[in-house]
C-alpha cells in the first residue's frame, strides 16, 4: 500500500502574505490597520487627502466643491486656456509655496527612518513629503515648483517664472488680492490654480531660450505618467510586504493602478480615506476617517 501524499507545503508567496482568517475588514479601525502591517515593510500611496490638513484642498472629498481641471489638450490647444491657467496659478502658487508638512507627512518621514515604511508614491504635486524629511518619494504627477518648456525641454524654477510674470503683469496679484484678501481667503486646487474670474488681461510667458510654450512639470488630465516613473512606482510596491493608501479616492487609474498590482501580487492593502474609493473591493482593511489623524495613531502602534 502506498503511503498517503502529503499535503504540499505552502510556497513562499503563500507564506509570506499569509493572513489570519478576520484580517479582512472593510469598515475597519486603526487597530485593525495596524494588525495587518505589524510586522510588515509597506509602501504608501498618498493623494490630497493627505495634504488638507496642511491647508491645501482636494478634489474629491465629500465636502469638496465641484471643480473641472483643466485637461492637457486644453492646455496646449489653446492659447486662451493657457492665459487663463497662467493668471490663476500665478496667484495659487504662492499659496502652495508657503504650506508646510502637516503630522501626517511627518509621521511618513518617521516610519521610514525606522525602516517600517519603504518609500512614498504620491499624486500630489506640493513637495511636503520632501519637506517633512522622506527620503524615498515618487512625485507621480510631477510638482508644482518647477516649469517646462514644450518645445526646448529646457526646465526653470517656478520662482523665476514668478518674476518674469510679475514684470509682464505689473500689479497684478494686488489687484486680485485687493479690499485685504489675501491668498489665503482664495480657492486654491491642489495643483496650484487659484480660482479667479476675469484673466483676460493678464500676458503669459513663453520659454525666454526658444519662445516655445511654457507648462508646468504637472501630468495634467489626460496626460500621460512618464514610464519610468509608473515602473519605479510599480517597483516600490513590490519591495514591500504590503501597501498602505491614505488620502485618495482612487478615481483616476493613475493611482488604481498600484492598488490593483498589489492585490494580484496577494499583498496586503490598507486603504484610509474620509468616503468611498474604487480599491475599496481590493483592500484588506478600509478606515474611513482622515488621513493625518489616522497614520499619528498607527505610528504608536507599529
Amino acid at each position: 500500500m502506498e503511503p498517503a501524499a502529503r499535503p504540499l507545503a505552502p510556497t513562499y508567496q503563500e507564506r509570506r502574505w499569509e493572513l489570519p482568517p478576520d484580517a479582512v475588514v472593510h469598515h475597519g479601525t486603526v487597530d485593525d490597520a495596524a494588525r495587518v502591517l505589524a510586522g510588515r515593510t509597506f509602501t504608501v500611496l498618498t493623494g490630497a487627502g493627505i495634504s488638507t490638513d496642511s491647508g491645501i484642498p482636494d478634489y474629491r472629498s465629500p465636502d469638496s466643491p465641484p471643480r473641472n481641471p483643466m485637461t492637457y489638450q486644453q492646455f496646449v490647444g489653446d492659447a486662451g486656456f493657457r492665459r487663463h491657467y497662467w493668471a490663476r496659478n500665478h496667484v495659487g502658487w504662492q499659496h502652495v509655496d508657503r504650506t508646510h508638512p502637516n503630522a501626517g507627512h511627518r509621521t511618513l518621514a518617521e516610519l521610514e527612518q525606522r525602516g517600517i515604511v519603504r518609500g512614498v508614491i504620491t499624486q500630489n504635486v506640493d513637495l511636503l513629503h520632501e519637506d517633512a524629511g522622506s527620503r524615498v518619494v515618487i512625485d507621480l504627477h510631477g510638482r508644482y515648483d518647477r516649469v517646462i518648456c514644450l518645445q526646448c525641454g529646457r526646465v526653470i524654477s517656478r520662482t523665476h517664472l514668478a518674476e518674469r510674470l510679475d514684470a509682464l503683469n505689473p500689479g497684478f496679484v494686488e489687484s486680485v488680492l485687493d479690499g485685504g484678501t489675501t491668498v489665503a481667503d482664495i480657492e486654491v486646487a491642489p495643483d496650484a490654480d487659484a480660482v479667479i474670474a476675469k484673466t483676460s488681461h493678464f500676458n503669459p510667458a513663453d520659454c525666454e531660450f526658444c519662445g516655445g510654450v511654457l507648462k508646468p512639470e504637472i501630468v495634467y488630465f489626460g496626460e500621460n505618467v512618464p514610464r519610468e516613473r509608473v515602473d519605479r512606482a510599480f517597483a516600490l510596491v513590490e519591495s514591500a510586504d504590503a501597501l498602505l493608501v491614505a488620502g485618495t479616492s482612487l478615481t483616476v487609474m493613475s493611482g488604481l493602478r498600484f492598488v490593483r498590482r498589489a492585490a494580484k501580487n496577494g499583498q496586503p492593502i490598507v486603504i484610509v480615506n474620509r468616503g468611498e474609493t474604487r480599491g475599496d473591493p481590493l483592500a484588506t482593511v478600509k478606515v474611513d476617517a482622515g488621513a493625518t489623524e489616522t497614520l499619528v495613531g498607527l505610528a504608536t502602534r507599529l
